[in-house]
């Protein structure tokens, strides 16, 4: 069973933690338009594993973030998770905030 996956609004950051896969993933899919509303950051140092279904939400949410007139970089990528953003070839939309500063 996966922990569950939890995340918090702060100012214009939305902060991951737990594990995002393909079991986690439901409840902010269901709330996705509210989570991403104004934020131009989205922290995952919080998450313990992402899974390929983790990484297409994560991709979503940035588009919905565009789509609502916001460009939301990322923070926190671990090793793991950038070694899964490279191998989908998506080092152009998962931007690192680490990588801009």
């Amino acid at each position: 069973m996966s922990e569950p996956l939890r995340w918090q609004r702060t100012a214009s950051t939305l902060a991951l933690s737990g594990k995002l896969d393909r079991d986690t993933l439901l409840t902010l899919w269901q709330e996705r338009d509210t989570a991403v509303a104004d934020i131009a950051t989205i922290d995952v140092s919080g998450l313990e594993r992402v899974d390929s279904a983790g990484l297409a939400l994560l991709v979503h949410l940035r588009e919905i973030a565009r789509a609502q007139g916001s460009a939301p970089l990322f923070s926190g990528i671990s090793d793991k998770l950038q070694s899964l953003i490279t191998l989908y070839n998506l080092q152009q939309i998962i931007v690192s905030a680490e990588k801009i500063a």
